[in-house]
């Protein structure tokens, strides 16, 4: 077996001791272990990181069914109904006989069960989202599925009753909270990431190219440059790009699972610049409209949560989830949720990218999705699509007329991040139809309508606990220059610890402590590496006489910063964005000092030996 699978399998083994001698009977087993050295020696890592959550979802369907199907583990051998893999904690759980959970509606006893709920999820789950990189298959697949679904919009189409029935929901939802939205009022702003013209940094603000249709809403002089630019050879550089020969998005796979890579598509500069003004005015605007304040989030998974951990005690709603979510979205009905302002509807199919190149050279053109994954507007706007069908689908459940107060009476129940999705339990079946049919694809197994479980935006329950898993981000870190993977797994290793897999946490720090050291007991709140204990943190190293603190060593992360220098009308654009800052929850240009002669490198980071405050 090769040495870096030995080092993960290494780390099951410390995860499933844990796991067993946190049951409160002896579920531990050799021939588990054994199970998972002879599979892993077959199989390689995808034991851990593709089969093993596949066990995972069969044994959340079981907990939502009430029962052990036959159709689920079938990559397991089976001792009458329930699979030999964790045989032992399964049968405190289901029947051995019937395979039926034990007293399926008794909540004490759901309760009772979450501990061994925890503890299968722990072992089956802790690989799944390592950042390893999928196969060449897996990854060609991936990009043949993001064409596939563009090519399904010839066919897709929607009868005019319904289309009627999504205006007048729409308008209902949306009409008053985008009219009052002036498009000469909106501020535009650059992204954190990559950008399809290959341009990061402060020379985001150095424009050399600008798209022609978007002149009449974002004006490159005034929103681009300042008016006293003009005339200078700055603007006199930038070339009005016409709409057929704008370049297009820039499709990629990147690291996700070994199941498979992300695909987003990254915009150009410009557009990504407008896009961010929109989004903004979306983003404040709906989250403090009385129709959809508190149910329909952008910046705040906390809602979602705390109803995913209540439901899975009550049942009264369900927790769905889609697959494809924002590629999924049609540009037409999108696009009509906004027809109450003519302006914005019009600056936002201006800002839309239309066309993407794929990674092998292929340009699909026109686009008939809204936008994929790497739009600004991607989140906002399929958030709103999502949550109008949700309303949409429920009036027509209960024979209900649209009107504001019917709106406002069955939104109350339609909680929406992103594509995780919360409806009445009651009316699950009737929503997930009414998705599927406007071209949504529903998440089977990670959807939630019956039993104790529920997943929504990263807390998984059950019967009233949570049971959401820690994961390991990131492989193996191997010598101090893999900053990330080291920072991840001083991180990991903590939630381990606070978790009480100590076994595993203990193994994960010995690691970590081989490249960097011995690591300081630290708290929570302080900056530096080390490790966080439920016995408190070590007395300080030193006293700081200057600053009259309490200091410890540690490595601390920072930035990387690479020389990056502005001038000009550039430079005064970006200073006057960042007094605008005020306006916004996040600042919109970095609050470095220097930020006009560096910019910090997105996503690098380093590592420094240094004394901190011990808070």
């Amino acid at each position: 077996m090769k040495s870096n699978v030995s080092d993960y399998l290494e780390i099951a083994y410390c995860i499933y001791k844990d796991a067993c001698a946190k049951c409160i009977a002896d579920v531990s087993d050799l021939r588990d272990l054994q199970t998972m050295r002879s599979r892993v020696e077959n199989e390689g890592l995808s034991f851990l990181t593709i089969t093993l959550p596949k066990f995972c979802e069969d044994f959340e369907r079981s907990l939502a069914n009430g029962f052990i199907d036959s159709t689920l583990f079938r990559s397991f051998r089976k001792n009458g109904v329930i699979p030999a893999f964790l045989r032992g904690i399964l049968s405190l759980v289901f029947d051995s006989e019937t395979g039926r959970i034990n007293d399926y509606e008794n909540p004490i006893v759901a309760r009772f069960n979450s501990d061994l709920v925890n503890c299968v999820r722990q072992i089956c789950l802790a690989f799944k989202k390592v950042e390893f990189e999928c196969s060449p298959r897996r990854v060609a697949l991936s990009l043949a599925e993001f064409i596939r679904i563009e090519q399904s919009f010839d066919t897709f189409s929607i009868p005019m009753e319904d289309l009627d029935h999504f205006d007048r929901v729409s308008s209902v939802l949306w009409d008053n909270l985008i009219h009052s939205v002036r498009v000469d009022n909106l501020v535009p702003r650059h992204g954190p990431g990559a950008t399809a013209d290959r341009i990061s940094g402060n020379q985001k603000y150095s424009w050399r190219r600008w798209h022609e249709r978007l002149e009449p809403y974002l004006p490159l002089v005034d929103n681009a440059y300042s008016m006293s630019s003009v005339p200078s050879e700055e603007v006199d550089l930038v070339t009005f790009v016409k709409p057929d020969q704008e370049q297009p998005v820039r499709v990629i796979p990147v690291p996700k699972t070994m199941k498979g890579p992300r695909i987003i598509a990254i915009e150009p500069v410009c557009m990504q610049y407008a896009q961010q003004a929109v989004r903004s005015e979306l983003y404040a605007q709906i989250e403090r409209s009385w129709l959809t304040s508190g149910h329909l989030n952008f910046r705040d998974q906390r809602i979602n949560q705390d109803l995913a951990l209540m439901s899975s005690s009550d049942g009264r709603l369900a927790t769905i989830d889609l697959s494809e979510a924002s590629d999924r979205v049609p540009r037409d009905l999108a696009l009509r949720m906004f027809r109450a302002n003519s302006d914005l509807s019009e600056f936002i199919e201006a800002c839309r990218s239309t066309s993407a190149e794929m990674p092998g050279g292929e340009v699909i053109s026109p686009l008939r999705k809204f936008a994929s994954m790497g739009s600004a507007l991607c989140f906002p706007v399929e958030s709103m699509y999502f949550y109008t069908l949700c309303v949409a689908a429920l009036l027509r459940e209960n024979n209900l007329p649209v009107s504001f107060a019917n709106v406002f009476l069955v939104s109350r129940d339609v909680y929406v991040y992103g594509d995780d999705i919360i409806v009445p339990s009651a009316h699950a079946i009737a929503v997930l139809a009414y998705l599927q049919k406007y071209n949504c694809k529903v998440n089977v197994r990670k959807t939630f309508v019956t039993g104790w479980f529920r997943e929504s935006c990263g807390v998984d329950a059950y019967a009233g606990e949570l049971v959401t898993p820690t994961y390991l981000r990131q492989p193996q870190p191997k010598n101090r220059q893999q900053v990330n993977q080291l920072l991840s797994w001083v991180s990991t290793a903590n939630l381990f610890y606070m978790k009480g897999f100590w076994r595993t946490s203990s193994h994960m720090f010995k690691v970590c402590e081989r490249i960097l050291g011995p690591l300081p007991y630290v708290s929570s709140e302080m900056a530096g590496l080390g490790r966080i204990s439920y016995l408190g943190y070590r007395t300080a190293e030193r006293w700081n006489a200057n600053l009259q603190r309490l200091e410890v060593k540690c490595w601390v992360p920072s930035a990387v910063y690479r020389t990056d220098k502005l001038n000009g009308y550039a430079a005064l654009q970006k200073s006057l964005l960042g007094l605008l800052g005020w306006k916004f929850s996040s600042p919109i240009v970095s609050s470095d000092p220097l930020h006009l002669e560096r910019s910090a490198l997105y996503g690098a980071v380093a590592i420094k030996r240094r004394w901190v405050p011990l808070q």
